[in-house]
């Protein structure tokens, strides 16, 4: 089967263990960049990675490289692919171009001319063009500058991968679902291990972690753009997706765990469990962490505390602060505790060493990761 080059964009910070599940799952030639890592293989690993891959965005198909100066170069690149192999003009498209330091005025103007080149290649070939769809396309085109290089490429995806059609609802500032399952792979959680989220908002790291304890494959109730391309391959992907389900551990009550002091976000996590099929698999309550119990001697603390956006708000987080460390302190020994946040301010203000620090990026917005490994009387870096 042919061998194509591929590149999996995730969120920033993530690339190192992007690189580990995408080898795992049988990728090759694996190159890690900043923001994504780049991979080949044939067709059966792209449908894989759609399925199987928790961290990637997107699995995108590489279709050209090269140099440029002007916006004609990108368009005669694009004009001489061949549009009319890949998918129909029956279908919708869209163009996004994105760029890192780029000489071009006009990024607008510029992904107008990818656009014309390959409408003017399909009515060409084909006697008819595509039409253009901005929010919900059959068929994404993803194009990248650099100041000397255009990067042209298909989206295998549709949607993006950290929608995996098992989100119900959701309360503020949601995580992301590949984030989740990011810093999950980070703190080197297994299974086996008690796993607990004491502010766990709508159960985002308790859904990823279930389905990790269950070998779920998290595009198991979602479809992909790669079925709409003219190579799609139906009984290669009947085939990649029953390999994957045969997997798949009947769901039982696993040492999950996650609590929240509001009660909204409890009956939201519950309502996501349940419409992912995982609700007899997490332990769920309503409580405050300060007078929660851990739930086991040892284990894996993960969670997103609140972050301040109102006024008043920042000031009752550095009261909170300081009480998270003393709970940790207290109640935590013999476990690994990690605070995902963008206030920068709760390292200092929770009173403990960190024992690790991991810069990451929600979207644009700079976060870390916090590890804190508790141990009786303190803490062991």
């Amino acid at each position: 089967m042919k061998k194509e080059q591929f590149f999996a964009p995730c969120p920033r910070g993530l690339e190192s263990v992007l690189s580990e599940e995408l080898t795992s799952i049988g990728a090759k030639e694996i190159l890690s960049t900043e923001g994504g890592v780049g991979f080949s293989g044939d067709l059966a690993m792209a449908y894989r990675a759609n399925l199987e891959s928790r961290i990637a965005s997107r699995v995108l198909l590489k279709l050209l490289e090269r140099p440029y100066t002007s916006e004609e170069d990108l368009y005669t690149s694009t004009l001489a692919l061949p549009w009319e192999g890949w998918f129909s003009p029956d279908l919708t498209i869209k163009v996004n171009l994105s760029a890192t330091k780029s000489r071009l005025k006009s990024l607008d103007f510029a992904t107008l001319r990818i656009k014309d080149a390959l409408c003017d290649r399909m009515r060409k070939s084909c006697g008819k063009r595509p039409s253009v769809d901005t929010s919900s396309p059959d068929i994404r085109i993803h194009a990248y500058l650099t100041s000397n290089v255009f990067s042209l490429y298909i989206d295998t995806s549709g949607e993006a991968l950290f929608k995996r059609g098992a989100r119900h609802s959701s309360v503020e500032a949601p995580l992301r679902e590949n984030l989740a399952a990011g810093i999950l792979r980070l703190s080197g959680w297994k299974p086996e291990e008690p796993f607990l989220d004491p502010m766990c908002g709508s159960g985002t790291f308790l859904i990823e972690a279930a389905r990790m304890a269950l070998s779920i494959p998290p595009g198991a109730s979602r479809s992909f753009a790669f079925e709409k391309l003219s190579n799609f391959d139906a009984t290669l992907w009947k085939k990649v997706k029953e390999d994957a389900m045969s997997r798949v551990k009947p769901v039982v009550p696993l040492q999950i765990y996650g609590s929240d002091v509001l009660g909204r976000a409890v009956e939201t996590a519950r309502d996501n469990l349940a419409f992912a099929g995982l609700e007899g698999a997490v332990t769920l309550k309503q409580a405050n962490f300060l007078e929660l119990s851990a739930p086991a001697d040892h284990g894996v603390l993960i969670t997103n505390p609140p972050y301040g956006v109102r006024i008043g708000e920042e000031q009752k987080l550095a009261e909170l602060y300081p009480l998270l460390g003393d709970a940790l302190k207290q109640k935590y020994s013999g476990w690994r505790a990690y605070f995902f946040t963008a206030d920068l301010r709760l390292a200092k203000l929770i009173r403990l060493s960190a024992s690790k620090r991991t810069p990451l990026y929600n979207g644009a917005l700079e976060c870390r990761l916090f590890e804190y490994r508790m141990v009786s009387g303190g803490m062991r870096s």
